[in-house]
């Protein structure tokens, strides 16, 4: 970290805790609590960062902050608030280095693609900028004589209000990007934001937090970041009476959130088993390139890799062939180094991978790759002749672990990938459009990539998933919608009050 990047975020830290701070109404506030939440780097599995476990108390203060604040920010021009965001746009890239290299630290993403990780954040900021003022700019105008039986006697104008205050929980694969695609459609919709930094990445989150401060263009309270034990007050800041709606993003713990939170707009992205289907028509060097960087992409750990194999068995070998060289190519070791292959994010994690590859082991399944660890460090394991009552058929590694099933036709590939509780996207590799169609119409996902492996951007687009997989839609678009409700004005023209 340069000299000038630590006078830039000097005040983030306290030195008599040893722990970054939170940032509640304007203000970097060290816990009355006194205690602290602990992160440990995932590549030398010591401890790295610690930041505040706040209080109930300290939650509430930071929700009466966001009630205050959106009174006035509600009243902001939209050209204003779009301002105030590429502001935040403009500082995010000046720190890029800086928040970088907490990534590396705190999630053992690979430096090129953490640098990347706030690029894109910086550009997902200033399109939501843009895409806000053309969404929220729009009303419409009815007459009711439009409607049988009526006179032109009212006028309707409709137009979108902000819902209040939007709860953001990102997750640790992108802790920054998924922040600020929660964030930043909120802001620009008028609302206040309250975010709770995963736990891995919290102190990722802290500096996007002071990036946020830094533009100086926000009223106090109206972007607070809260760190705290998430089993002791997870559940308290869901169910505040002060939230209007949650954005979340992250694993099962999202089932029991929304059955608690009541009646407000809940935004939910919990994983996925995505499916791959390669059908014996299709481009298999095609297929194999994005079979690879599908599945092994920062080590696995993303909602969108590829996590299971379906491929029609005239082609299975030859697909293999050509998975498995690439497989071979791949760069094993620390994130500063830029491997492909990087730690997983905690020693639970890597138990939980190596329960699932011991499994299919002992069930039979054939191993392309010898399976490897050290510590939290898992080599890419390639599985062939994968079966449903295998776990790893089922079940997400999040990890650099590819299963194979051989299918008879796509058909049956279908039927298994819908028999799956967690569905957010798959795809489908064949050179008939018509086929492909046919499958992208069976397949029950979110999204069906064509000739391509599933990915969540570019981040304007529709992202969603089916079943357990999650409720609401993503991309910018689709976000401001929900983080907003119609309201409309409707004047009676006839009223005995009402003058023309």
């Amino acid at each position: 970290m340069s000299s000038s990047n630590k006078v830039f975020f000097g005040e983030l830290f306290d030195a008599a805790s040893g722990s970054y701070k939170s940032y509640i109404n304007g203000q970097w506030l060290r816990s009355c609590s006194n205690k602290v939440v602990t992160i440990t780097n995932p590549a030398t599995r010591k401890e790295e960062f610690k930041v505040q476990a706040c209080t109930r108390e300290e939650i509430d203060a930071a929700y009466e902050g966001c009630t205050e604040a959106q009174k006035i920010w509600r009243q902001v021009p939209l050209w204003k608030r779009a301002e105030a965001l590429r502001k935040v746009a403009s500082v995010l890239r000046e720190q890029r280095d800086t928040i970088a290299e907490c990534l590396v630290n705190e999630i053992a993403k690979a430096r090129k693609d953490s640098l990347s990780e706030v690029d894109r954040s910086a550009d997902l900021i200033e399109y939501c900028a843009e895409e806000g003022i053309r969404l929220l700019s729009k009303g419409d105008f009815l007459t009711s004589d439009a409607f049988k039986g009526t006179d032109r006697t009212k006028l309707c104008l409709s137009s979108r209000v902000p819902l209040g205050n939007v709860l953001c929980i990102p997750p640790f694969n992108y802790p920054v990007n998924l922040a600020v695609s929660k964030i930043a459609p909120a802001l620009i919709s008028g609302n206040a934001v309250l975010v709770k930094p995963p736990t891995q990445g919290a102190v990722s989150g802290l500096h996007l937090a002071q990036c946020f401060d830094k533009a100086g263009v926000f009223p106090k309270g109206l972007v607070n970041f809260v760190t705290v034990r998430a089993s002791e007050n997870g559940d308290y800041l869901a169910e505040h009476p002060s939230n209007n709606c949650l954005s979340f993003t992250g694993g099962d713990v999202g089932l029991s959130l929304a059955k608690k939170v009541g009646m407000i707009p809940i935004q939910m992205e919990l994983g996925g088993k995505d499916a791959c289907i390669v059908c014996s028509d299709a481009d298999l060097d095609l297929a194999a390139k994005h079979i690879i960087k599908g599945g092994f992409s920062y080590s696995g750990q993303r909602c969108t890799a590829v996590k299971v194999v379906l491929v029609e068995g005239e082609v299975a070998d030859q697909l293999i062939e050509k998975v498995l060289g690439g497989v071979n190519k791949l760069t094993v070791g620390m994130p500063d180094d830029n491997c492909n292959i990087t730690p997983v994010i905690s020693e639970t994690s890597a138990n939980f991978i190596e329960k699932l590859v011991m499994d299919a082991k002992e069930k039979g399944a054939k191993f392309l790759t010898e399976y490897r660890r050290e510590g939290n460090l898992i080599w890419p394991c390639l599985l062939d002749h994968v079966r449903p009552d295998m776990d790893i058929a089922w079940e997400e590694p999040f990890g650099p672990v590819l299963p194979i099933m051989r299918v008879s036709n796509t058909d049956q590939a279908v039927e298994h990938a819908n028999k799956n509780r967690v569905a957010l996207q798959s795809c489908v590799f064949t050179k008939d459009i018509e086929k492909a169609i046919k499958i992208s119409d069976s397949v029950q996902s979110g999204t069906v990539q064509i000739n391509g492996a599933p990915a969540r951007g570019p981040d304007h687009f529709p992202f969603q998933g089916f079943r357990d997989s999650g409720i609401g839609s993503q991309g910018i678009a689709n976000s401001i919608g929900m983080m907003t409700k119609t309201k409309t004005t409707v004047i009676n023209l006839n009223s005995p009050s009402f003058t023309v």
